[in-house]
């Protein structure tokens, strides 16, 4: 690794170091490192525990317990300037373990994890906010034989390459990552490379898996629920075309939410249901964290106002972590349940009528003023 010199026009090299020589610690420096960032594993991962021990009738621990984007459990092992022989075997373990646990469980352990670290928070919504679904009980976490394992060390042993590229033929999701930590006098530096699989076909390799799983776990439950749903939305659209106009070009489909244009790009009049709850929304999601947050503090500066002609309170919903934004008017029902739907779509429809008319021009106004700005993008964001 170099560093690039622009003044004279050359390179440097940095120094490899091991960890070892520069007294950090598997635990208490890589474990944390990579619990405080773990987007420096080329994806977003939710750490929902570290030095996980919760298995029967054994006392041994895992270093860290994530979920993907998809709800799958993602098992990290870290190890420091060598790998061991065992690692693979162990990570193994601890996935056959944690095979069984369900939804429930994962937002216990999560809840356990903010607890003891002082977040806030409460476990199943950030979950949900993170899978960027607006309540659980749309998804299965730890779905099947989905759970993944990551490698984590500066040195693989050949016999650790061997058996994870063996498994990889099994379809079990494996990967290693060889961390590297450089310096240049003082300053220190550390290199997280994907190489096993080569990150170019990893996309291809999982790609294959997770067809293959998809294909297997498509149940008729899911058919059902999709049936239901774009039944329920065809109602949604019937009873609100005999109110506005809003929803005449819009179709039913199998989400958990069915939206129509505001007039401002990336601000939808959206409508959302589930198992708990419909709701009516102004959704606001640009593309980047800064100006959505722009977008909503104009709007709630403008909240008497607002409330006033919409003729009653809204639930202003900032998400300060996430990038989308929400203003939203709910009631509690079950979408799956055809009792619930008369009141709860009138509910609904009744509420977009009065959200439209309340918001339709002020959003017009505050187009022309967010065109003409320029937003940096915020630090920290997780853009979801």
């Amino acid at each position: 690794m170099f560093r690039i010199d622009k003044d004279e026009n050359s390179i440097k090299p940095l120094k490899a170091r091991s960890f070892s020589e520069l007294g950090f610690k598997e635990r208490q420096h890589l474990q944390e490192w990579i619990a405080k960032y773990p987007s420096c594993l080329g994806e977003d991962l939710l750490i929902i525990q570290k030095e996980f021990a919760g298995f029967s009738d054994t006392q041994e621990r895992l270093d860290l317990l994530a979920l993907d984007k998809k709800g799958r459990l993602v098992i990290i092992e870290n190890k420091l300037d060598d790998t061991g022989k065992d690692v693979t075997w162990q990570a193994m373990k601890y996935a056959s373990y944690c095979a069984s646990l369900k939804t429930e469980s994962i937002c216990g352990i999560y809840q356990d994890h903010l607890t003891k670290t002082g977040q806030p928070g409460t476990a199943s919504e950030l979950i949900a906010d993170f899978l960027e679904v607006a309540d659980l009980s749309e998804v299965t976490l730890n779905r099947g034989v989905s759970q993944r394992i990551m490698l984590i060390a500066a040195n693989f042993r050949k016999e650790v390459t061997s058996t994870v590229l063996w498994l990889m033929n099994f379809k079990l999701q494996v990967q290693c990552f060889k961390v590297t930590p450089w310096s240049m006098g003082d300053d220190l530096f550390l290199n997280v490379e994907q190489i096993i699989p080569v990150k170019d076909t990893q996309d291809f390799v999982i790609g294959l898996a997770d067809k293959a799983q998809d294909e297997v776990q498509t149940s008729s439950a899911e058919a059902a629920r999709n049936t239901i749903r774009r039944e329920f939305w065809g109602e949604v659209i019937r009873v609100m075309q005999t109110k506005s106009r809003l929803y005449d070009n819009i179709s039913a489909g199998v989400a958990n939410w069915i939206g129509a244009g505001s007039g401002m790009r990336g601000v939808g009049f959206n409508f959302a249901a589930a198992g708990k709850y419909g709701r009516a929304e102004i959704y606001i999601d640009r593309g980047e964290q800064a100006e959505n947050k722009y977008v909503f503090d104009q709007l709630l500066a403008q909240r008497e106002a607002l409330e006033a002609a919409f003729g009653g309170p809204l639930v202003w919903e900032r998400l300060d972590h996430r990038r989308a934004c929400r203003i939203k008017c709910e009631t509690e029902a079950d979408m799956f349940e055809r009792e619930d739907w008369p009141r709860m779509i009138e509910f609904m429809t009744d509420a977009m009528v009065r959200i439209e008319k309340a918001f339709r021009d002020p959003l017009q106004k505050l187009n022309a003023d967010v065109r003409s700005r320029t937003f940096e993008p915020e630090a920290g964001g997780d853009g979801s």
